[in-house]
């Protein structure tokens, strides 16, 4: 298992995992054009994020991408961990273990003081996974505006 930066060319097989991610959550739903669009912008403009995925010989199985912000409570930069995903195949082999663990460390490295993510509210198994890998619940309620 390779753990890498994103490329444009890996653009088609990561919109397939984002199909599969937005296709199990509550608040979206899978829309080509617009997943290649975002992804594309931050695969060509390393200060907004990074995309890491996992390749089993050469096939993506795993995505997960940070995306950058600075914190005025902290006064550093933090991320928010954006689109983990695993395809079926690939669950319960530790690869989402190794690219969550990819993200914290690059996160940790390039001067981020915190990681944020949102997980559907009945998703029991996305929490008590990134319960395991040290995140805690938050007293914050996220709250969105449509624009």
């Amino acid at each position: 298992m390779e753990i890498s930066l994103a490329s444009e060319s890996d653009i088609p097989a990561l919109c397939q995992l984002l199909s599969e991610l937005f296709g199990q959550e509550a608040e979206f739903q899978p829309d080509y054009q617009a997943q290649s669009r975002g992804l594309t912008r931050i695969i060509a403009d390393p200060t907004i994020g990074r995309i890491f995925v996992a390749r089993n010989e050469n096939q993506i199985v795993g995505m997960v991408n940070l995306l950058y912000t600075i914190s005025t409570a902290l006064g550093e930069r933090v991320a928010w961990l954006e689109d983990m995903v695993v395809l079926p195949g690939g669950r319960g082999k530790g690869v989402g273990s190794l690219l969550l663990e990819h993200a914290v460390d690059f996160a940790r490295q390039n001067g981020c003081r915190r990681l944020t993510l949102l997980t559907d509210a009945d998703n029991q198994l996305a929490q008590r996974f990134y319960q395991r890998q040290g995140f805690e619940l938050s007293g914050m309620v996220p709250m969105r505006l449509a624009l």
